[in-house]
């Protein structure tokens, strides 16, 4: 049972029906509210989960893809940054289109798939466990397996199930403004620190489908939108970025940002995922992305546990993978909001004095912070990981490149499977992928789900083999959510059985 038909519960839904595992969705609301950008931006890992469920091609025709984000203060550009492609994608970066047109292209898919049940009007008002299962009483009472809450940042499951939800809200605000109008600005990511059109504060300006444009404005902690909207302000505030040209004003909204984390994303047999689970600052785009990759991490093991190809100890590395991905995200968006919003007076002085200086110094550049941009969590410390070695100086800045080290999302890559052309990234989701050599691509001796392709055979270009940092006998084994679960040196059946059956939280 699926608690949210939002994005993440939608996508839990439609991963465990690529599994053969059927669901009931449950939705508090008639309706979906389908107005308003809210989240905007997709980051390439998390369209490779939404390709996985059937939606990726559509968003990605209908959307605008970027790869160059560009930070400006008083007028003048700092520096550009465009973002690393470890291996070949097929796949953008980065892309803008509207949550509500997500939602809408994720519900037709769950209408038309039968192991998703979605039912609207269905609030839940109680949850009870027992060691067989979950009932949810949402008017009628549903019985299930487990229990999923992906009812956002006021979760009923949470709440019901008693999980505290620790953090903080800014008192700060921050204005939206969807419009639509012809502007001569290209397709990327642009940040104003202290425009003259916005003094003191900051700007954000994305290009959505349609000919639409999100601008984000900070704004002071009494501005008041009505009043703003009555006087002609709103229309002045927008006139000095869009200047004369017609506009139309889509969709407005204020609000003030949060921080928080679950006490703990599971108990018993019930989880949280998205922002039921965790509420971040939305520069840099982790909240939904975050949350698609919750629903991701939870679907493949909840599959393999309710099918009996792993115990139920699985499911508890959710909470471990999850909380610590969630904490990471905290980490840069604290930092995030503690640069964009000063509260002490040395906070502020740090600030003009960074910004000062990336004008003539590059080596300024790397402490200006307008949003660490969203990216895959590595898994070393999992208990699903198996280790391969020493991992000083592993690169956990936002941003970096990480090497293809066990806990960490494969590459992605050209590929020919059967004499079709696809790539890597299009093996997963089902079950293990095993990477090797064409001598040792035999089935091994094991009843975990996996399928072993040999390097030599599938990838006649080499990007593969060079974005894996594969020799001539490495093996590599990887999750059904594309994280690696170990890197061998050498093929060993018992070893990469072992990596396999780690990974599945059997023991070892």
């Amino acid at each position: 049972m699926i608690v949210g038909a939002g994005p993440v519960g939608l996508v839990t839904a439609l991963l465990l029906a690529r599994h053969g595992v059927p669901s009931v969705v449950l939705e508090a609301a008639a309706r979906r509210d389908p107005s308003g950008s809210k989240a905007i931006c997709f980051q390439r890992d998390v369209l490779d989960v939404l390709d996985r469920v059937g939606c990726a091609e559509r968003m990605i025709s209908r959307g605008v893809t970027w790869t160059t984000g560009r930070t400006y203060y008083r007028g003048e550009e700092l520096f550009a940054v465009t973002f690393p492609e470890p291996g070949r994608s097929a796949v953008p970066p980065w892309l803008n289109i509207s949550q509500a047109e997500v939602e809408a292209h994720l519900r037709d898919l769950a209408d038309a798939e039968p192991l998703a049940d979605v039912r609207y009007g269905h609030p839940v008002c109680g949850l009870h466990q027992d060691e067989r299962g979950v009932e949810v009483d949402a008017g009628a009472t549903v019985r299930g397996s487990h229990a999923v809450g992906a009812d956002g940042g006021h979760s009923t499951v949470r709440r019901l199930l008693g999980i505290p939800f620790p953090g903080r809200t800014f008192a700060d605000k921050f204005l939206i403004c969807d419009i639509r109008a012809e502007l001569p600005f290209p397709s990327e990511r642009r940040f104003f620190f202290d425009p003259e059109w916005n003094p003191g504060r900051q700007v954000l300006v994305h290009q959505c489908p349609d000919g639409t444009w999100r601008i984000d404005w900070q704004v002071p902690g009494d501005h008041d939108l009505d009043a703003e909207r009555a006087s002609g302000a709103l229309d002045a505030r927008i006139r000095k970025i869009v200047g004369d040209v017609p506009y139309e004003l889509v969709w407005s909204s204020v609000y003030r940002f949060h921080e928080r984390r679950a006490a703990t994303f599971a108990s018993g047999r019930a989880f949280l995922a998205g922002d039921a689970a965790h509420l971040y600052a939305p520069f840099g785009a982790r909240g939904l992305n975050s949350g698609v990759q919750d629903a991701e991490n939870l679907a493949w093991k909840l599959a393999f546990v309710r099918r009996g190809r792993a115990p139920e100890s699985l499911l508890s590395s959710y909470d471990v993978e999850r909380r610590a991905a969630a904490g990471e995200n905290l980490r840069v968006t604290t930092r995030t909001m503690e640069f964009l919003v000063p509260h002490t007076p040395g906070q502020r002085a740090r600030r003009l004095e960074a910004l000062e200086k990336a004008r003539t110094d590059p080596a300024a550049h790397k402490i200006i912070d307008s949003g660490r941009l969203a990216e895959p969590f590595w898994y070393l410390d999992s208990p699903l990981t198996t280790p391969s070695g020493a991992l000083d100086g592993f690169p956990r800045e936002p941003g970096a490149v990480r090497p293809p080290v066990p806990g960490v999302i494969c590459p992605d890559g050209p590929c020919v499977v059967s004499g079709e052309p696809t790539r890597l990234r299009r093996l997963l989701g089902t079950e293990f992928v095993v990477l090797t050599a064409a001598r040792h691509a035999a089935e091994l001796q094991t009843d975990v789900p996996h399928r072993v392709h040999a390097l030599d055979d599938i990838d006649a270009e080499g990007v593969l083999r060079a974005a894996l940092r594969a020799g001539p006998d490495t093996v590599h084994v990887v999750r059904p959510d594309g994280h690696l679960a170990g890197v061998l040196p050498s093929y060993d059946p018992g070893a990469v059985t072992g990596v396999l059956d780690r990974a599945c939280g059997r023991p070892v």
